[in-house]
């Protein structure tokens, strides 16, 4: 009788001998593509999915200078929420967490969403009129959003400390109930996996290095390290590197790239029953499902392509999370990292056609682009494909910029960036 171990089980589960994340087969690029994706993150390959899935465009290539997911998907502290001010983020993110709920079932692959709560506390009367400002507005909208007493929050996160005597004592929260995390990575290999299955081609290691116009202006194609591709619809989402491929096609974007801090703990018992934000003192944490509990930080206050990041600016939240969660004041630290986030001055992203043809991006994301990932690549693969925009993404043009129609969610997304 053959004998199995646990590991050959999970591995003959997931993949076989390729291991569970390689379920996807790594393409050799052809000569000619119907349309070509830059950038193998969550909103690249979400979008030639849904090319795929709906647009029945299936001669698709997403192209990677890395490895899938190895990119912003994979460096994000995996909250999910589209408790934003205004009108148009808040249809954009919540078109997004509606199709968070049933990715799972829709790829067939656990990306592990968990609408466990994101809760944002309030510590001065500043706080609480901004914060009760969003739950009205986001109430006006139809996007779930409700105020709590202290004690009401407490009750929602026992660990949370609501003593009068600290530095910043906790006034109030909003608690949007949907809300919550999702595992950041699966997320791509679930995207890149079920458009893989569709016919799309994912090709990594491959940098692209120039793009070539014909004589109207048009798209050809694109130069990269593994030569030439031609293709005549070209899409662009490539966090951290969006500015320097756009600026192969004479695009300027107005776009700063910062470090995004962040770090986890080593894994405990579950502890952290949701998420927890403060703009403040400027903190947030959530749990994952291995233990680890997932802290957020600031963004540096330079521009930077680095994915490290500035120790003081940890150093800083971390003493906010203890006086927050004084329970946690022993637990270590195992890692931490920065993200690049490209941010616009409105600090709300771009999914647009451009003025070249058969040119079109989706960047500027900040802090927003992985709650948004779904949402995102839906209205972006529509806007590719129809040569037009998705009602829900019409007002995130490049266009908005020169027009003064800016959608300021600045100081308006709760946190502090």
């Amino acid at each position: 009788m053959q004998k199995f171990s646990a590991w050959s089980l999970l591995k003959e589960a997931f993949g076989g001998h390729q291991g569970w994340k390689s379920q996807w087969r790594r393409a050799e690029p052809k000569a000619e593509y119907d349309a070509i994706i830059v950038g193998g993150g969550g909103h690249g390959l979400g979008a030639a999915y849904y090319l795929a899935a709906e647009h029945g465009l299936t001669n698709i290539a997403v192209v990677e200078k890395g490895w899938i997911g190895g990119g912003n998907t994979g460096r994000n502290t995996t909250i999910i929420r589209s408790n934003y001010l205004f009108n148009e983020s808040a249809h954009l993110y919540d078109h997004s967490l509606k199709m968070w709920k049933d990715l799972s079932q829709v790829l067939n692959y656990n990306v592990m969403f968990s609408p466990r709560g994101v809760m944002m506390l309030a510590h001065t009367v500043h706080d609480t009129q901004v914060i009760k400002r969003h739950v009205h507005a986001n109430r006006g909208n139809g996007v779930d959003n409700e105020w709590l007493s202290p004690e009401e929050a407490k009750a929602f996160c026992p660990i949370l400390n609501i003593e009068k005597n600290i530095r910043y004592p906790v006034l109030g929260a909003a608690l949007q109930r949907r809300g919550g995390v999702a595992r950041h990575d699966t997320v791509a290999w679930g995207y890149a996996r079920a458009a893989n299955a569709l016919g799309v081609d994912i090709i990594e290691n491959c940098e692209v290095t120039g793009i070539k116009r014909n004589a109207q202006g048009a798209i050809e194609g694109i130069d990269t390290s593994r030569g030439f591709i031609r293709t005549k619809k070209l899409g662009v989402s490539a966090a951290g590197n969006t500015s320097v491929v756009m600026g192969y096609a004479g695009i300027q974007l107005p776009l700063e790239s910062y470090p995004l801090q962040a770090l986890v703990s080593e894994p405990v018992k579950p502890l952290m029953p949701c998420v927890v934000m403060s703009n403040t003192i400027h903190a947030y944490m959530s749990q994952s499902d291995k233990g680890e509990l997932v802290i957020g930080a600031g963004t540096d206050a330079y521009n930077s392509y680095t994915q490290r990041g500035a120790l003081h600016i940890s150093s800083h939240t971390l003493e906010a999370i203890c006086e927050l969660f004084p329970m946690v004041r022993r637990l270590k630290m195992l890692r931490n990292w920065g993200g690049i986030v490209d941010t616009t001055p409105d600090r709300s992203p771009i999914i647009a056609k451009t003025p070249v043809k058969g040119l079109y991006v989706n960047c500027g994301w900040g802090t927003g682009g992985f709650k948004a990932t779904p949402g995102s690549a839906h209205v972006f693969a529509h806007t590719i494909a129809h040569d037009e925009p998705h009602p829900i993404n019409a007002p995130f043009t490049l266009e908005r910029f020169e027009e003064g129609n800016l959608i300021d969610e600045a100081a308006a997304a709760a946190v502090a960036h």
